[in-house]
């Protein structure tokens, strides 16, 4: 049986009454570029929040009160939206809200529920369309309030990357970081106000990138390539040991590839390395996916710093790096999803600080190399579980004029899962 007129009508204004905002997204051709649904929730608004570009793109047509964003905006978004609760609220974002925008912060701050969202087309697809560029085979990355670096960790001779600029200095800044990397060959399109009646574009490579800085609003599009002696680093855990600079408390290759097979990086999940070393196992983890997050906690201020040295060359410098000794150096962390323990297990205390951190379900992996640490990890696995593993490397080294195989010290790895 179909719903009266009547209940739809009220189960209409219900569903109104719980949006505390309708999103509207707006692209660089202002209003004339506007949906009739996006102009019509403009148009019936009350008050109109945005950046003082996007309000000046609706000026003169709308009614309503125009709001600037305040700064900082994060913190100051419930406040706000508690100020103008009850009127009929919208806000505008630069394209597509849910992309990199707007819409994803609101989401987290109100809740999907409680508000309406209007796409426009994003500036990924504006630029993607006059590129003649297949969507899905092009990489998406922001440095808009985020480091250049990241940018290296996508980079890679014959890939397609779309790189949301942070502003008009973006462009030359990261012309000047793939030179640096070896990417000078690279081809860059920077596309500004796309959409809009200003659109336009310049090329050239990252070597000679000569252009003056232009519009704020811009994405760079960069078709990589890199110089014949530029050293490439593969997608898989187990980079060349030369990648990272470190003083010998290095996780060596071959069992670098072996332990993060056993820590098994998933999309989202945090991962504690303690007792980080160079860092390689916390930074190949959020290699393995953009939304990985580590922190790697090491005591040796040296060594702490070169951790982060080392995330910024390969691509990941939103690794957090703590300073301190475990156990006490992990108080005050938030909760892990996978722990490992690169050194210090011997240390009372350590192992079951770790073991205790982890929720349900989690993820403990330990390295040792010493009998007294192997002694640790074999009395974890009797009392917990688990599977032990050895693993040794052997390398071909000279012996007068022949080749020898050289071993390296035998590791043991212990893996388990918390009930």
């Amino acid at each position: 049986m179909s719903e009266s007129p009547v209940r739809n009508t009220v189960g209409r204004r219900q569903a109104a009454q719980q949006v505390a905002v309708t999103v509207v997204g707006i692209g660089a051709d202002g209003w004339n570029g506007l949906g009739g649904s996006a102009q019509d929730a403009l148009g019936s608004a009350e008050v109109i929040l945005g950046g003082p570009r996007q309000l000046e793109l609706v000026s003169g047509q709308v009614e309503a009160e125009l709001v600037a964003w305040p700064s900082p905006l994060v913190p100051a978004l419930p406040g706000l939206l508690e100020r103008y609760s009850g009127q009929r609220l919208c806000a505008l974002a630069s394209g597509d809200p849910m992309f990199f925008g707007l819409g994803a912060t609101l989401a987290r701050t109100i809740g999907p529920s409680r508000m309406h969202v209007i796409a426009h087309p994003s500036s990924v697809t504006l630029a993607c369309a006059r590129l003649g560029w297949p969507a899905e085979d092009v990489e998406v990355i922001s440095i808009v309030g985020r480091p250049l670096e990241r940018v290296r960790r996508v980079v890679a001779p014959g890939r397609r990357l779309l790189v949301l600029s942070a502003g008009a200095q973006s462009p030359r800044a990261l012309a000047r970081q793939l030179t640096a990397d070896g990417y000078g060959p690279s081809t860059l399109t920077v596309l500004e106000q796309l959409g809009g009646r200003s659109e336009k574009r310049a090329s050239g490579t990252a070597a000679t990138w000569a252009h003056l800085p232009g519009d704020a609003l811009n994405v760079v599009a960069v078709e990589c390539e890199a110089t014949p002696d530029t050293v490439v680093l593969g997608e898989v855990p187990g980079l060349p040991d030369d990648a990272y600079l470190h003083d010998g408390q290095l996780t060596k290759r071959e069992v670098r590839a072996v332990t993060l097979a056993h820590l098994a990086p998933r999309p989202g999940e945090l991962l504690w390395d303690v007792g980080g070393g160079a860092g390689s196992i916390a930074i190949e983890w959020m290699r393995a996916h953009a939304t990985c997050r580590a922190i790697a906690v090491e005591s040796n201020p040296g060594r702490a710093a070169g951790i982060a040295g080392n995330a910024d060359a390969l691509g990941v410098p939103a690794l957090e790096v703590v300073t301190g000794r475990a156990p006490d150096a992990l108080a005050a962390l938030p909760t892990p999803d996978v722990v490992f323990i690169g050194g210090g297990i011997t240390r009372d205390g350590v192992f079951d600080a770790c073991w205790d951190a982890l929720p349900s379900g989690g993820r403990l992996v330990a390295n040792a190399v010493t009998v007294e640490a192997e002694s640790v990890l074999a009395a974890g696995q009797a009392r917990l579980g688990g599977a032990l593993v050895r693993v040794q490397v052997s390398r071909a080294e000279p012996v007068g004029g022949f080749l020898g195989w050289r071993p390296s010290m035998p590791v043991t790895i212990w893996s388990a899962v918390k009930p």
